[in-house]
């Protein structure tokens, strides 16, 4: 996978970049990039309407429906990802890079979890001979530090 944007740079150049390094092919509107933007400043892997919240204040004319249109545009192109832990609402997260979720069963915090270096999923997993993996979707779930600490 090619070097992708640092989650610190949450411009629309940054989204410009994204695509053009995914060979990404779509059209950029002012609410796609208010969506993006605001997913991209965010580590809490939120809801639509969490996202909806949130860009309302930067432009009050977008409504819930126009988010949803937004994400599922985005996420189709491989500019973000959709989260899904169980029967609760998706979530949406921009950071493309190799990662699986923790999901604290207490709080309901999602936090990104980051490989060891090194780490070869083909090698971890007892796959049927000649597979070839082309993403992971893992989510772990348990209780955070600060849930485990009040408990």
């Amino acid at each position: 996978m090619p070097s992708l944007p640092s989650r610190a740079s949450a411009s629309a150049s940054g989204l410009e970049c994204r695509m053009a390094l995914l060979g990404a092919d779509v059209r950029l509107t002012p609410h796609r990039r208010e969506v993006f933007e605001v997913l991209q400043g965010s580590t809490d892997h939120p809801t639509a309407t969490d996202i909806f919240t949130r860009v309302k204040d930067r432009s009050p004319s977008i409504s819930l429906a126009t988010v949803y249109n937004c994400l599922e545009h985005l996420s189709s192109a491989g500019l973000i990802k959709q989260v899904h832990l169980e029967r609760g609402q998706s979530r949406y997260c921009a950071n493309l890079h190799e990662h699986v979720h923790f999901h604290c069963e207490t709080c309901g915090k999602v936090t990104d979890a980051h490989p060891a270096a090194g780490f070869d999923p083909a090698k971890f997993w007892n796959l049927p001979a000649g597979t070839k993996i082309t993403r992971t979707e893992l989510a772990i779930h348990g209780t955070c530090a600060s849930c485990a600490t009040k408990g």
